[in-house]
């Protein structure tokens, strides 16, 4: 049985954890998976915006982004995965409402592809938890990528 968030310490990734948020991104699927080079740097210039849940020393998820620079009340969400072995207990939300509380942000974005209904529904609840409007637009076509590409649509939440 996958632990819950009370289960889970939620905390700010440590030097040394690039390695499991890679490790994660390829196990949890769906996610268009970084160089291990990536994380690696993530840890170290974004860790104030990047939440992970541990249990047992594991990492069963997390949840990167950033404040946006043009647009700083603006929490963009770069990536959220969880461990397939932990899934339905509740670790996306909590990593996610972690960090945009942590960041101040009153607003949120992030880009989904049509088809991952478990990222729309994530935000689409917060949306409805936090009584913000969502609104979706195209942000990127397939023929905006330069290899074999989904669209990408733009959800932005808030202000809440």
């Amino acid at each position: 049985m996958a632990p819950r968030p009370d289960q889970c310490s939620i905390r700010r990734p440590r030097w040394g954890d690039g390695a499991g948020l890679y490790e994660l991104a390829r196990r949890a699927g769906g996610l268009d998976v970084n160089s291990s080079y990536a994380y690696l740097l993530w840890v170290r210039d974004f860790s104030e915006s990047t939440a992970v849940a541990e249990a047992g020393g594991d990492l069963l998820a997390f949840c990167t982004g950033y404040l946006r620079p043009d647009s700083p009340s603006t929490y963009f969400v770069w990536q959220v995965a969880v461990d397939p072995l932990a899934r339905g207990a509740g670790l996306a939300r909590a990593v996610l409402e972690e960090v945009v509380d942590h960041s101040g942000a009153t607003r949120l974005e992030a880009t989904v592809t049509a088809d991952n209904e478990a990222s729309n529904r994530l935000f689409s609840r917060f949306a409805e938890r936090r009584r913000a409007p969502l609104v979706r637009e195209e942000l990127f076509t397939a023929a905006d990528f330069p290899d074999e590409h989904p669209p990408e649509q733009l959800l932005r939440i808030g202000p809440f």
